[in-house]
């Protein structure tokens, strides 16, 4: 089985998006920087102008850090794992094949259930459905092939 990548953020990201992203977030950081050097002398440097100066630096650099690439989300299907990154801004969590007890699929999420007690979940979306499927599709074909215990379940309300 063949390693299988799959993006849980299907939005545009040429490197045309990307290059505007990090011209972006450089002017944030820049404009942030700006403030902070002509108002820390200022008598009337409240909090307001902190939280500005803050939210600045932020956004520019996360807007930074998504330009180069490293606020993707997706989910890769791997031989013996799979690396999961739910989160633009942590870390992926590898979830190898020995800590899955079972995975549950719903229409809208999955839940992956490990060894420890732990429950992971991931939820979908309705926007994106063909990808969805695909996703699902690559996950029963990995559990099958793992002899892993998959339950496909609807939602009842």
């Amino acid at each position: 089985m063949e390693t299988k990548y799959f993006s849980l953020a299907p939005a545009e990201n040429n490197r045309f998006v990307n290059l505007i992203r990090i011209v972006f977030g450089v002017i944030c950081f820049a404009v942030a920087i700006f403030w902070f050097i002509f108002n820390i002398r200022s008598a009337k440097a409240d909090g307001i102008i902190w939280i500005t100066i803050i939210f600045l630096s932020g956004f520019g650099l996360y807007q930074i850090w998504s330009g180069l690439g490293r606020a993707t989300r997706y989910i890769e299907i791997g031989m013996n794992y799979i690396l999961l990154k739910k989160n633009p801004v942590l870390p992926p969590v590898r979830i190898n094949v020995e800590e899955i007890e079972k995975i549950e699929l719903f229409p809208l999420n999955m839940i992956i259930f490990l060894n420890s007690g732990k429950k992971i979940n991931l939820r979908f979306g309705t926007t994106y459905p063909e990808m969805t499927a695909d996703i699902k599709d690559a996950i029963i074909v990995y559990a099958d092939s793992k002899n892993i215990i998959l339950d496909l379940k609807s939602e009842q309300v």
